[in-house]
């Protein structure tokens, strides 16, 4: 093969089953901006529909044999010698000796710590990564591997295969799966679902918000603030977000306010 076809591979990077030109838009951008050529003909989105389904059959075909797993989000921009990104590996390896999987979005920083540490631990690393406008190739310690070309299909499986979250310091996307997740939990679409904020000196100003002026204002319920816990040690937050699914209840734990198991 010449030069200019070396170029040419080298220039795709793949989007779910198809092999796409880097310079092509990505698909959550082509929904949400129509063109004007779209807008006339009335055809691109209802074929679209089609797609999307089939992204989420593909994600339910892969992840469904996963077994018990934990959703760890966080930066993609942490380094190896950042304290976070060495508490993710040890998360992930906590996890991974306690039977659990863990899942992540697949790219680098802490998703890599954590796929990292479940990985050197022998559990199973999964990785549900997304097509961006600059790629963000999937880890080297992901076992399994799934692509998205939509951030709600992407979603959803970061829910519905997990029993609990884990969430580490990062930027808009990791307060974004935070507030989505609180909002299932919230409204009861998901329920005894542990949410675990790992770092108290990142995430004490977002708490102290919450409290202060959020529930100040009576937009949230005073109970809404146990829907998350904090913590500081990788053990202690694997504990947390791997504890079995309680049963009869008499009163909500002071930590993370699941209710206690049956004693009978």
């Amino acid at each position: 093969m010449d030069e200019a076809g070396r170029r040419g591979i080298a220039d795709r990077r793949r989007a779910g089953r198809l092999v796409v030109p880097s310079e092509q838009a990505p698909a959550d951008r082509m929904l949400l901006e129509r063109s004007a050529i779209e807008e006339l003909s009335h055809h691109a989105d209802p074929w679209r529909v089609l797609r999307i389904l089939s992204e989420f059959v593909e994600g339910f075909d892969a992840l469904n044999e996963v077994g018990p797993a934990v959703t760890v989000f966080g930066s993609a921009r942490s380094h190896p010698n950042d304290p976070y990104y060495i508490a993710g590996r040890k998360l992930g390896a906590a996890l991974a000796n306690r039977g659990f999987a863990v899942i992540t979005g697949g790219g680098p920083g802490i998703m890599e710590a954590v796929n990292r540490g479940c990985h050197e631990a022998g559990g199973l690393s999964v990785g549900c990564n997304i097509e961006l406008p600059h790629e963000q190739s999937l880890n080297k310690y992901v076992d399994l591997g799934v692509e998205f070309r939509y951030f709600f299909v992407r979603k959803n499986m970061f829910v519905k295969y997990a029993r609990g979250f884990v969430i580490f310091p990062g930027g808009f996307g990791t307060l974004d799966e935070l507030f989505e997740s609180l909002t299932l939990a919230q409204t009861g679409k998901i329920e005894h679902f542990p949410i675990v904020l790992f770092g108290t000196p990142y995430w004490k100003g977002l708490l102290d918000w919450l409290k202060d002026h959020v529930l100040g204002a009576g937009a949230i319920a005073p109970d809404d603030l146990n829907l998350m816990t904090l913590t500081d040690d990788p053990e202690e937050a694997a504990e947390m977000a791997t504890r079995p699914l309680p049963v009869e209840v008499d009163e909500p734990r002071e930590q993370t306010g699941e209710p206690k198991r049956d004693p009978r």
